[in-house]
């Protein structure tokens, strides 16, 4: 099966836990893999037939800076659902990682949704 990906996208929000976390925007590396039938954007070379991925990342950065949830795992969750209202999306890999919250180590999560 073909993937179409974006890595290491670099969003600043307020999500966390912590009273500072809320209050402060801090940055979040996004990394997502879109499981995608190409072949039909591969035998026509056309846009329409393939995920453009200018549009999910915009959407990626909208939920990112207008939401502030306590868990990423509601912010994952909350991106992979709005990304499989395409269809054509036969399955999502998203990571989300805390890039600023630690001086050594960073901490974040990964999902798969169907």
């Amino acid at each position: 099966m073909d993937y179409i990906f974006i890595e290491d996208l670099k969003v600043r929000g307020k999500h966390g836990v912590m009273d500072i976390e809320r209050k402060i925007e801090q940055e979040f590396a996004l990394s997502l893999r879109m499981q995608f039938d190409t072949k039909a954007a591969a035998a026509s070379d056309n846009l329409a037939d393939t995920l453009d991925y200018q549009p999910i990342k915009e959407m990626i950065i909208k939920i990112v800076k207008e939401n502030n949830f306590f868990l990423i795992e509601k912010l994952a969750e909350t991106i992979c659902k709005e990304i499989l209202k395409d269809k054509r999306v036969a399955q999502i890999e998203f990571t989300v990682r805390k890039t600023a919250i630690w001086d050594n180590g960073i901490p974040g999560i990964t999902i798969t949704r169907p």
